[in-house]
């Protein structure tokens, strides 16, 4: 009888231990998405990227492994704008779960809720991997992310009423470290303005777009064409005539082109994390944007 009630205090002790378990599982479409929606929900979140920094999210193949994850998720955060067009739908259709479906309070298309760029006047699929709804690559602009920050906190408490005050009050504490960072990160990224660069894809166009830097010119001749050797020699001429002062890519590019025009136009190649996840000091999205800075500002000075 003591060993059996030795033995049932363990086990209580054990599930008291126990943390409990998350309220809601959250299917994040990128690193991103998913830093941020662990620092919103803690560990009331179940969080799951479906990509990484290592890859590139216009073409993820949609796995048997990623329908088995959506279909018990009770949120799906994305970029959209037709980022994830050849994957995610298939997900959502495979999936037979009804609470993530376009529409639903459970799918959250960040690009939605910020003023995006480059939307075309034409589309044409001869200029290439266009996106008809604007750039889709919006978490580089830090302001994207306070603006995203305030819709998923709400989704977050519609989702999961029971635990509104601690999603608000984490997302109070998010915007009181975020706030502050946003304005370290302006006065330190003010030598960066009218700088030009040369971009591998439009991916950077966010961080452009805040920064006041300059594009000078892309890597890919057409946005989603892998680079040609027609193409670097134009942009060899180009850059001797008016140089760029840094070659930028992203952990999921391969890295030779870069380092062609770095090599024949005398300019710098540096590689950026583009996500959560892309470099070892990008651990979270204040690292993302850290590292981002710091890599710019010692390349170009």
């Amino acid at each position: 009888m003591k060993t059996l009630l030795k033995l049932l205090l363990a086990i209580g002790a054990v599930l008291l231990a126990w943390p409990a378990a998350a309220a809601l599982n959250v299917f994040a479409c990128e690193p991103e998405w998913g830093a941020l929606a662990q620092e919103l929900g803690g560990d009331r979140v179940s969080v799951f990227s479906a990509t990484t920094a290592l890859q590139d999210p216009h073409r993820i193949e949609a796995r048997p492994s990623l329908i088995a994850r959506i279909r018990n998720a009770d949120l799906v955060v994305c970029s959209g704008s037709e980022l994830e067009v050849g994957w995610l739908p298939l997900l959502l259709t495979q999936s037979g779960n009804d609470r993530i479906q376009p529409g639903s309070p459970g799918f959250l298309e960040a690009s939605q809720y910020v003023v995006k760029l480059e939307i075309p006047k034409v589309i044409d699929r001869a200029l290439g991997d266009i996106h008809p709804a604007g750039n889709p690559h919006i978490h580089l602009d830090p302001r994207n992310i306070a603006k995203v920050a305030e819709v998923l906190t709400g989704r977050l408490v519609e989702l999961d009423h029971a635990n509104a005050e601690l999603y608000k009050t984490r997302a109070d504490a998010f915007a009181r470290r975020w706030q502050p960072a946003l304005e370290s990160w302006t006065k330190r990224a003010a030598p960066l303005k009218g700088v030009p660069l040369v971009v591998y894809h439009k991916d950077m166009s966010y961080f452009i777009n805040w920064s006041g830097m300059r594009e000078a010119g892309a890597l890919e001749p057409r946005p989603g064409i892998p680079p040609t050797p027609s193409h670097l020699a134009d942009l060899v001429e180009r850059m001797q005539r008016n140089p760029a002062k840094v070659i930028v890519y992203s952990p999921y590019n391969n890295p030779r082109a870069a380092e062609f025009l770095s090599e024949r136009a005398k300019i710098p190649d540096v590689l950026l994390p583009f996500t959560v996840g892309g470099t070892e000091k990008a651990k979270d999205l204040f690292g993302l944007f850290d590292d981002t800075i710091d890599r710019l500002l010692a390349t170009v000075k």
